[in-house]
């Protein structure tokens, strides 16, 4: 029990460190990454000491990145991360080898030994994925030219830790291939096959029978064993864990499924994530800084200016933007996590001294703590300044993005009429058959509650131009209305009304463009009926259009009298049949007077 206590205490320290430094991070303009960073500084054994061992939890608080690098998959389709497979090698593969070369060039003009100066070279060549990547989506700047670039290369490097980690036992003391090892190759291969059959042929299956079920807390419970799952059998390869959650959420980007996962991944992600910087500010050793400030700060200092040069080359050879040029230079320039894990396999191995590896460890710890404040500088300072020279061209139209929340019989038709006319809507519906149906006819539909506001979030309204109401319940719709005009107040809204009150109802809640489900066959009918008991169709159209035009007139009146007299509405409603029908033989006397000789 008092190991429970001490855990559950743990625990409190860590949530109230994380909300008191956000929130008065925000308050000073530095964003969450500064604060969880001096979370981790406050309570650990440079600050309050309230946390003695912050290795504890780093391999907890590694499931961060894991679970941010599968919702980052979950949003890139296989042919998309096809289509960057130039990007992916061209600029990658740059930034690391030119870094590795820069870094170990200068650690060579300097005397150091060979081995310690490529060990230092592919340490600092790679950069913190989470300090990069939430800083992008915080500022919207992921699918510009940078950001682009910026997810590539740290794409890359996340695929590049797999052969330095393979070459560290190489680079030890006692070099050979000793380290080498063929069953270990042959298993890690096998992990990767497996994956891909796991992801492809079994996990949808499995989240199609669960999401039948309509239990919630299971169908979450499969998606976080999905990620685990994986990223252990990866890390037991001998892989990087937050490669193997990419993977396996790539593979499920296709997946019907997809908002409802990343929904319910989403909050884990967020908290987890947070506690890996609370990690890193913890795992802070000044002592190493008192000892021996200068050869820190050298490295810092060192650090930033090597890569930057290398990255302002790459982005000159790239042609981006010169506006996105140093936000991708400073996200990509910082130290990263992957650093502790070489530096200290390489101590391991004897491949560079153990003096070394914690001072360089510190230096990276320290570029990381220092990226949000810099962020601050470039955003406040180095932004505003930076232009590009020539104006861009305008982009060619694109169609408005475009969620359609329902696909049952009225649904059904508006995402078949805006798929035909070129615009390919992303749709919501809770009837897991019924979506494993519609993707067969090639429909973008992905299972899950429209009304639940995490899946709004998951599948775009936050930047979507349209939301389409097509739900077949009435309280589903006003409610839906309610969620997206409270919470997407740029989001325009077309709702789908079950009658007239409905119609009202939801003007009320400001859906401006309100269609009634059954008024248009309804007075199609009317005109056939009408076009059949006279055997006169010009005159049914007649009566249909001018009841048409009746009826707009009608909506406004009633809705004028439902706001400020709603006792009235029905003396309204005769008073405008009785005109309905004294404009209709008006019309058909005007004629009748026409056609007499």
């Amino acid at each position: 029990m008092e190991h429970g206590n001490a855990l559950l205490l743990q625990v409190a320290v860590y949530f109230a460190a994380a909300v008191i430094a956000v929130m008065a991070a925000h308050k000073l303009g530095l964003g969450s990454v500064a604060g969880y960073l001096l979370a981790g500084i406050a309570i650990g054994p440079w600050g309050l000491k309230l946390i003695e061992q912050p290795e504890a939890i780093r391999a907890f608080a590694e499931l961060g990145v894991v679970f941010l690098l599968f919702v980052i998959g979950l949003e890139l389709e296989p042919h998309r991360l096809w289509s960057m497979r130039t990007r992916l090698i061209g600029l990658g593969l740059s930034q690391v080898v030119g870094s590795i070369v820069m870094i170990a060039g200068v650690a060579l003009l300097f005397r150091v030994d060979m081995r310690v100066a490529l060990v230092a070279g592919m340490a600092l060549s790679l950069s913190s994925t989470a300090l990069a990547l939430q800083p992008l989506n915080e500022r919207g700047a992921l699918g510009t030219q940078g950001g682009q670039a910026t997810f590539a290369i740290l794409l890359f490097q996340d695929l590049a830790v797999i052969p330095m980690l393979a070459a560290l036992p190489l680079l030890g003391e006692s070099s050979g291939w000793s380290g080498f090892s063929w069953q270990g190759i042959g298993f890690a291969v096998a992990v990767v096959v497996g994956t891909l059959v796991l992801g492809h042929f079994i996990a949808r299956p499995v989240f199609r029978h669960i999401a039948r079920t309509r239990l919630r807390e299971i169908f979450t419970a499969f998606a976080l064993l999905l990620v685990l799952g994986i990223a252990l059998l990866f890390e037991k390869a001998g892989l990087s864990m937050a490669l193997g959650a990419f993977l396996a959420g790539v593979l499920l980007a296709e997946s019907e499924y997809r908002h409802e996962i990343e929904a319910a991944i989403d909050p884990f992600k967020g908290l987890l994530l947070g506690l890996f910087f609370i990690s890193v500010g913890m795992s802070v050793d000044f002592s190493v800084l008192l000892a021996r400030p200068w050869i820190v700060v050298g490295l810092i200092v060192g650090l930033f200016i090597l890569k930057s040069l290398v990255l302002w080359l790459i982005a000159h050879l790239a042609r981006l933007p010169t506006s996105e040029r140093p936000l991708f230079i400073l996200l990509v320039a910082q130290g990263g996590e992957f650093a502790f894990v070489i530096l200290g396999l390489a101590a391991l191995n004897d491949a560079i001294p153990e003096p070394t590896a914690q001072a360089i460890t510190l230096a990276v710890a320290l570029s990381m703590l220092l990226t949000p404040f810099l962020l601050v500088v470039h955003d406040r300072f180095i932004a505003p300044r930076v232009v590009d020279p020539v104006e861009r061209a305008p982009d060619q139209p694109e169609p408005g993005k475009v969620i359609v929340a329902g696909l049952g019989r009225v649904g059904q038709v508006v995402a078949r009429l805006l798929n035909a006319s070129g615009f390919h809507p992303t749709v919501l519906d809770d009837d897991p058959d019924h979506v494993e149906q519609s993707r067969q006819f090639g429909f973008r539909v992905f299972y899950g509650d429209a009304t639940r506001l995490d899946l709004l979030r998951a599948a775009g309204a936050d930047t979507a131009d349209l939301l389409i109401i097509a739900l077949d319940e009435r309280e589903s719709i006003t409610q839906l209305a309610r969620i997206a005009r409270a919470n997407f107040p740029r989001l325009r809204l077309i709702a789908r009304a079950h009658d007239m009150r409905h119609l009202f109802e939801l003007r009320d809640l400001g859906v401006e463009m309100v269609e009634r489900e059954t008024w248009l066959s309804a007075l199609k009918l009317g005109e056939t009926a009408l076009a059949v008991s006279t055997q006169d169709p010009e005159r049914a159209q007649r009566a249909a259009r001018a009841f048409a035009e009746h009826d707009h007139v009608v909506q406004a009146k009633l809705y004028a009298v439902h706001k400020s007299a709603p006792d009235a509405h029905i003396t309204v409603s005769n008073e405008l049949r009785d005109q309905l029908k004294r404009t209709l033989a008006e019309d058909e006397a005007e004629v009748r007077g026409k056609l007499a000789p």
